[in-house]
């Protein structure tokens, strides 16, 4: 038979475990962008998984405006990498990992293809090859 302090003890805890999340992680979160850490470090430096970094952006809207803040500074981290590899300023620079690396960190401001979506009403004429042979 349970204890009557165990009870109110899970009684407390309705719903699963006491969150770990505490107010001071948002300035670690920006901290670590500064740094130009991506999502996985941020995670490891909090002692979480990065599924909880999900579920906290989605219940705190302080935490949700730390990492993309965090996203901002870890950009500006790695554009600034660049900029000085690209001037002689860091030995051993692999400009070849870093396009391949920002390629996929930042997809939506470094990709190659971009999408775009046009509405058109009426008739369309396409014409390939251009003059007429």
């Amino acid at each position: 038979m349970l204890r009557p302090v165990f009870c109110a003890y899970f009684k407390s805890m309705a719903g699963g475990r006491p969150t770990k999340y505490k107010p001071e992680f948002c300035e670690t979160v920006v901290d670590c962008g500064k740094a130009g850490m991506g999502k996985a470090e941020i995670a490891s430096q909090l002692g979480v998984c990065r599924d909880t970094l999900l579920e906290w952006s989605k219940s705190k809207p302080e935490f949700s405006g730390a990492i993309k803040r965090a996203e901002e500074e870890s950009l500006a981290w790695w554009e600034k990498q660049g900029r000085t590899a690209t001037f002689g300023g860091i030995d051993g620079f692999n400009p070849t990992s870093y396009i391949f690396q920002m390629k996929n960190r930042f997809r939506n401001d470094w990709r190659d293809k971009h999408d775009h979506s046009v509405e058109v009403s009426g008739e369309i004429e396409i014409v390939i090859g251009g003059e007429d042979e």
